[in-house]
């Protein structure tokens, strides 16, 4: 018996894996693929010029207010379960998001789509850390979770524009539905139900988190628009004063919402700051690279898609062997390869043009695909290395939180450096020389902090191998 029920139960995780995979894969496509359809967007539903940017911003800061308190949700009252109820809320408001009549709704529709995301991502990468203990298997897992994540993010951008110039932009949310129907129609068949860790929820904990990593993430977004300001400032104060009302609440609670034993390993904190790196290398290059290949070369949504595959076909391919790599060298060698090479990627693309062709991206498109496969998957296995299995989602929602912080801090510093140093430079709208030079300074930018990256994951990561004891 124990023979034939053993393989069962190790295909059983794969399965498992493939469940949760296909929600986080979609959560990742409905991220950037948005980014294609807001000009149309924009015409369709009457959105005031700077409105629009909001269809991103209330998903963004849904997501990252809320990814900590959505994976102790799914510790303390079951994974399962809370991963079906967030697959559940996606869905609807998918539905909501593609049948939106107005700017308002599709607004209202994308907070709630983002309250989903950020509870179905923590939960499902619990469940994969529940059915894969620390070793191999957990660090293969890891590794195609990573990679289906990074391939998503780059095909979201060319779905996107696919879609909105075929059946219509509201189909980018209306694909979300049959998807969800099928993960909760194999949740119950293929997912461990998990039990619940019976302790009342840290509301207070909660509140007080949410609310320093919304106001924080507000505040990054304001210096993306307007550069630093009076109400930049005053978001960021407000986001250090919940911040502390968060630590008192903290040392008082019976029940912390985030145990003192979760944040004591240098090797988690070391991962989870890899992944804070890795974050703002790569929404800081998505973001000056689209904004150069858009309006200074006048690619089309679909064109700049096509670009960027080759950063996803290296990023994957990065993954698959860096999992390998952590496994057999450790966290430090690959963490520290990868943010070097996107320091790296960050140099060659520095060099850009106005009179630029798409094939002058391609080299440092690839450089920097295969780094940022390497530092996130070696990032992520150490955010999680050696997490008790009451922990789980905690550890998986610190780790998206870093990852979410990350995504949107190098969207801000990158804007804020490029068109601020375009506007400087120009008496009326930011010339395409303009423009070219402030994303050379932005792309050099973003390559200094992947090389302090480099330098704190020395200091900061074990060289043993994942797994080890």
């Amino acid at each position: 018996m124990v023979s034939v029920g053993r393989p069962r139960t190790v295909t059983r995780r794969w399965w498992a894996l493939a469940v949760v995979c296909m929600a986080m894969f979609m959560g990742v496509l409905d991220s950037t693929s948005v980014y294609a359809a807001l000009p149309v967007i924009a015409v369709d539903l009457g959105f005031a010029p700077a409105q629009t940017q909001w269809v991103v911003t209330a998903y963004g800061v849904a997501i990252g207010g809320l990814l900590l308190l959505g994976g102790r949700l799914a510790d303390l009252l079951g994974r399962r379960r809370v991963f079906m109820a967030s697959v559940g809320v996606f869905a609807v408001s998918s539905v909501a998001c593609g049948l939106a009549w107005s700017s308002e709704v599709l607004i209202a529709a994308r907070v709630v789509q983002g309250v989903g995301a950020a509870v179905m991502t923590p939960a499902g990468l619990s469940i994969v850390m529940q059915v894969f203990p620390d070793g191999p298997d957990r660090n293969k897992a890891l590794g195609i979770w990573g990679g289906l994540g990074g391939a998503g993010a780059s095909a979201g951008l060319l779905l996107g524009g696919v879609l909105t110039d075929g059946p219509g932009w509201e189909w980018i949310f209306l694909t979300n539905v049959p998807v969800c129907l099928v993960v909760l129609s194999l949740c119950r068949v293929l997912l461990p139900e998990g039990s619940a860790g019976g302790q009342r929820p840290d509301v207070a904990g909660a509140v007080t988190i949410t609310a320093a990593l919304t106001l924080m993430l507000l505040a990054l977004f304001r210096v993306a628009e307007d550069g630093p300001g009076v109400a930049a400032a005053t978001l960021a104060a407000g986001a250090v004063v919940a911040a502390a009302a968060f630590v008192a609440v903290e040392r008082r609670s019976p029940a912390p919402l985030v145990p003192l034993r979760v944040l004591s390993s240098r090797t988690r904190a070391g991962g989870n700051l890899v992944v804070v790196i890795a974050g703002i290398a790569v929404d800081g290059l998505l973001i000056v690279v689209t904004l150069y290949a858009q309006q200074v070369l006048g690619f089309s949504a679909i064109q700049f898609g096509l670009t960027t595959a080759t950063m996803t076909v290296a990023s994957v391919l990065a993954v698959m062997v860096g999992q390998h790599l952590v496994t057999r060298s450790g966290f430090r060698l690959v963490a520290t390869a990868g943010l070097g090479l996107l320091a790296i990627a960050c140099v060659l693309l520095s060099r850009l043009s106005p009179a630029g062709v798409p094939v002058d991206l391609l080299p440092g498109l690839t450089v920097f695909g295969a780094g940022l496969g390497a530092a996130f998957v070696a990032g992520q296995i150490a955010a999680l290395a050696g997490t008790e299995e009451r922990d789980a989602g905690l550890a998986a929602g610190l780790e998206e939180t870093s990852f979410a912080i990350g995504t949107t801090t190098g969207a801000a510093l990158a804007s804020a450096v490029a068109v601020g140093y375009a506007t400087r430079r120009s008496a009326g709208p930011p010339s395409d020389s303009a423009l070219t030079e402030g994303f050379e300074l932005a792309l050099l930018a973003l390559a200094g902090v992947a090389a302090l990256g480099a330098l704190l994951a020395v200091a900061l990561l074990r060289v043993a191998p994942a797994g080890a004891r």
